[in-house]
């Protein structure tokens, strides 16, 4: 009896966190909007993006911040030792200046964790495969 009460417990605890992975994951096609939107004035995707007012964002997860090499980044994003995870993205679009301090990225943040995730789910589909 016990075995199955801890066995059931277990379950349930299974499905709670895969059911909250899957309310995690964004909309790439309202991320999309969004980025057009707030992001696309400087920052590109996509098979011929490149760096212009803000670096291009293709390949974003685990990258180096100030890594790429056709933008000019600021020292302090040089030099700010960030990998690009889901974690800090979500840390930097809330708040980059509190992320990278001095960063030149003319951005007041996004609150919104939904809106987040579906800019994540966006700049997701332009990682290799």
């Amino acid at each position: 009896m016990k075995n199955a009460a801890v066995l059931t417990f277990a379950l349930m605890l299974n499905t709670g966190l895969f059911s909250m992975q899957a309310e995690a994951t964004g909309d790439a096609e309202a991320g999309q909007k969004l980025f057009t939107r707030i992001c696309g004035g400087c920052h590109q995707v996509g098979t011929s993006a490149r760096g212009s007012f803000g670096p291009q964002l293709n390949a974003i997860f685990g990258r180096p911040a100030g890594s790429t090499t056709d933008y000019q980044y600021s020292s302090a994003m040089k030099s700010s030792g960030v990998i690009w995870t889901r974690e800090t993205l979500t840390a930097y679009i809330e708040a980059p200046k509190e992320v990278v301090p001095g960063t030149r990225m003319i951005f007041w943040g996004l609150s919104d964790p939904q809106k987040i995730e579906n800019l994540l789910a966006y700049l997701q589909t332009f990682q290799p495969q």
